[in-house]
C-alpha cells in the first residue's frame, strides 16, 4: 500500500464517545502523519476513547499529560488554526454538515476525508455493504457468520462498531469484507470530492423515516441511502427487500444486477431458513438478505445453514436477558426507530410490558402508538418523548382503537424496570424496545441496554 500520509499534518474532527475517530487516528499515526484530534467534548468525557487511541502506541508529553506521539489533543473546543494550515481534515460522521469549521477548511482548500472514504480507496478486496433503516447490524453479523463457514478470511466492520482501517495492510484481495454502512457514511462516499464509490455487493434491508433530526426531509435521507448503489458498475449487485414499497421503486435507477429477497412473496429459498432461531418476520428478512449475498459470494447452502445455526444473535437486538418468576425479559435497546420497535413487538405472541421512549429524532411516532394500543398490555415511558408518546396513545384510544393498554411514565430506567416487574405476570414478556434514540438519558443505546440488563438482574429483596 502506497503511504500518502507520512509527514502530513492531519486534523481529525470528532474523536467521539463511541470511539468513532479512534481507528483512523491510530491508522494515521502508524502511517507517520502528524495528527491533531479536536472535539467539543472534554478530556474527562473522552478519556476512554483517548485510552483506546494510545493503546500500544509510543508516548510523548504534550502539555501537562503524556499522549500518543505524534497526536495533539484539542478538546473542549475547536480552533480555526486546526482547520487552515493542514494537509487533510478527517471528519467523523457525527459532525453536522453545516459546521462552520468545515466551511473554514473548504475556504482554505483543505481536502475533507472520512475514515470510510479512506478505507474504500485502500481496500484491496471487494466490499459487501449493508444499509437500511433497521436490521443492518443483524444482517451484517449473519452474513459474516455464513461467510466464515466457508473457511475464507472474513473482515467485518463499519458502523457495526469495528474499524478495519488499522488492518488494511492485512486484508488480502481474496478475503471477504463486510461493512455495515450508515446513511452518513454513504452520503460522504457519494459527496463531491469524495471517492464516489459503492460496494461491489450492496444490501438494503428496508427504508423508513429515521435521522430526520439531521436530514431536512425524508427524501434527503433516502438520497443518502441510495449511495449504496449510485456508483456501482454493471458487474456489481444490489440486493433489495421486495417487501418494502420504497425499495421496489429503486430498481430502475440501479446499474448493477438487482436481486430481490422477500419473506412474503415466494422467491428462491435457502436451506438455512429451516434452522431459523431468530424471532419475527423482520429477522426472516435479515436472514434472506444475508443468505442471498452469501450465495452470490460463493457460499454453499451448507455454509449458509451452518452460519445461521451457530449465530448467537447480537447484544441489544431482541436479546434474551433472563427469566425471573416466569417473566421473560428482552433487551432491544438498538430499536431506536418506531419501525424497529414495532417489529420487536410483533415478534412475540405473549402479553408484553413495554418500556419505550427517549431522544426525539423528529420521526412520526403515530403508528408506534397505534401498535401499542393494539398489542401492548402495559406501556411504561421514559425520556424526552414520554409525554409525546403518552398523548398519542391516549389519542388512539379516543379514536376507538381496540386494546386494553395501561400506561404510565417513569422518572428513570430503574423506575421503569420496577414498574414493569410489578405489573408483569408469569408468562408475560418485559421488553425494552424504545423506538427512540438514547442521547437524552444515556451515553448511547449500548449504555441503555446494559443498564437495563443490570437492573433486571438486581432482583428485589423479598418482603
Amino acid at each position: 500500500m502506497e503511504n500518502s500520509f507520512s509527514g502530513k499534518k492531519v486534523t481529525v474532527m470528532g474523536l467521539g464517545l463511541f470511539g468513532g475517530g479512534v481507528g483512523v487516528t491510530r491508522f494515521l499515526v502508524r502511517q507517520g502523519a502528524h495528527v491533531t484530534v479536536t472535539d467539543l467534548k472534554s478530556p474527562s468525557e473522552l478519556s476512554k476513547s483517548m485510552e483506546q487511541v494510545g493503546a500500544g502506541l509510543p508516548r510523548i508529553k504534550y502539555g501537562a499529560a503524556p499522549t500518543c506521539f505524534p497526536v495533539q489533543y484539542r478538546l473542549g473546543e475547536h480552533r480555526e488554526a486546526d482547520f487552515k494550515d493542514i494537509d487533510m481534515l478527517v471528519v467523523n460522521p457525527a459532525v453536522p454538515k453545516n459546521s462552520p469549521f468545515l466551511q473554514i477548511a473548504r475556504e482554505n482548500n483543505v481536502p475533507l476525508e472520512t475514515e470510510m472514504n479512506i478505507f474504500f480507496k485502500l481496500c484491496p478486496a471487494p466490499i459487501t455493504g449493508i444499509t437500511g433503516s433497521n436490521g443492518k447490524s443483524t444482517t451484517t453479523a449473519l452474513l459474516s457468520n455464513m461467510l466464515r463457514s466457508t473457511g475464507r478470511k472474513t473482515w467485518t466492520g463499519g458502523n457495526i462498531g469495528y474499524s478495519l482501517l488499522e488492518h488494511i495492510e492485512e486484508i488480502k484481495p481474496n478475503d471477504y469484507v463486510v461493512l455495515e454502512l450508515s446513511n452518513f457514511q454513504l452520503e460522504d462516499l457519494s459527496a463531491s470530492g469524495g471517492p464516489r464509490l459503492s460496494p461491489h455487493i450492496g444490501i438494503v434491508t428496508n427504508i423508513s423515516p429515521n435521522h430526520l433530526d439531521r436530514h431536512p426531509d425524508m427524501q434527503d435521507y433516502i438520497n443518502a441511502k441510495k449511495g449504496i448503489f449510485r456508483h456501482q458498475k454493471s458487474t456489481d449487485y444490489i440486493i433489495l427487500n421486495y417487501d418494502d414499497p420504497e425499495l421496489r421503486n429503486w430498481a430502475k435507477e440501479c446499474v448493477g444486477k438487482v436481486v430481490w429477497f422477500s419473506a412474503k412473496v415466494e422467491t428462491q429459498n435457502f436451506a438455512s431458513l429451516r434452522n431459523q432461531k431468530l424471532p419475527g418476520i423482520h429477522n426472516t428478512q435479515n436472514i434472506l438478505a444475508a443468505a442471498t449475498a452469501a450465495n452470490i459470494l460463493g457460499a454453499k447452502d451448507t455454509h449458509i445453514a451452518e452460519g445461521l445455526s451457530s449465530f448467537k444473535g447480537l447484544e441489544h437486538r431482541l436479546e434474551f436477558v433472563s427469566e425471573i418468576d416466569g417473566i421473560h425479559y428482552y433487551n432491544d435497546s438498538k430499536a431506536t426507530t418506531p419501525e424497529a420497535a414495532i417489529a420487536a413487538i410483533n415478534a412475540f405472541n405473549a402479553p408484553i410490558v413495554l418500556i419505550a421512549g427517549g431522544y426525539d429524532k423528529g420521526v412520526s411516532l403515530d403508528r408506534f402508538a397505534e401498535e401499542c394500543v393494539k398489542r401492548i398490555k402495559y406501556v411504561i415511558l421514559i425520556g424526552k418523548t414520554a409525554e409525546k408518546i403518552a398523548s398519542l396513545i391516549k389519542e388512539k384510544k379516543r379514536e376507538g382503537w381496540h386494546g386494553q393498554t395501561c400506561l404510565s411514565v417513569a422518572q428513570s430506567l430503574e423506575d421503569a424496570v420496577e414498574k414493569a416487574r410489578a405489573c408483569a405476570n408469569a408468562g408475560d414478556v418485559v421488553l425494552l424496545s424504545p423506538a427512540c434514540a438514547s442521547y437524552d438519558m444515556f451515553v448511547n443505546y449500548e449504555d441503555r441496554g446494559r443498564q437495563f440488563k443490570s437492573l433486571v438482574a438486581r432482583r428485589p429483596l423479598p418482603e
